[in-house]
């Protein structure tokens, strides 16, 4: 390995070796010291933890179905039922047992809404507007199968 000549006279380009042996040498004792310290790095500290037991506390939401037949006939679970009577038992249902509004969704009765496939658009758009304006948000069809 020659680092240049005695020679003056010959203009021969610049060095551009780099020695990488010192490099690798280098690498590999990080690579031990490191291998030999990761497993001193752990402390763990052996704690006996009581074990406790629980179930999820799931409460239920109230189920309420409207069913509207073909002539536009509102029922209640099942029990026919006017719109100005539709509005109010939404208000009622909308407020828990303490009479004020809930708040929480989750605890919100679900209105299941069942309609004939041909009831008009506008009585289904009439309940659930009734049901909006009473701060009812959970609201699904129903529908069966073919």
């Amino acid at each position: 390995m020659a680092f240049g000549a005695f020679n003056k006279g010959s203009a021969s380009a610049p060095m551009a070796e780099i020695n990488m042996v010192p490099l690798i040498d280098v690498m590999l004792v990080l690579l031990v010291i490191f291998i030999l310290t990761a497993p001193l790095l752990t402390n763990a500290v052996k704690i006996d933890l009581p074990k406790a037991s629980s179930s999820e506390n799931v409460s239920k939401a109230r189920k309420i179905d409207i069913a509207i037949d073909a002539d536009g006939t509102l029922f209640w679970d099942g029990e026919a039922i006017s719109e100005t009577g539709l509005e109010e038992r939404f208000k009622a249902a909308a407020r828990g047992a303490d009479g004020q509004l809930i708040s929480d969704p989750a605890q919100q009765p679900e209105i299941h809404l069942r309609a004939d496939h041909l009831t008009a658009y506008e009585v289904l758009a009439r309940v659930m507007a009734a049901s909006a304006r009473a701060g009812l948000t959970k609201l699904a069809f129903v529908s069966t199968p073919p």
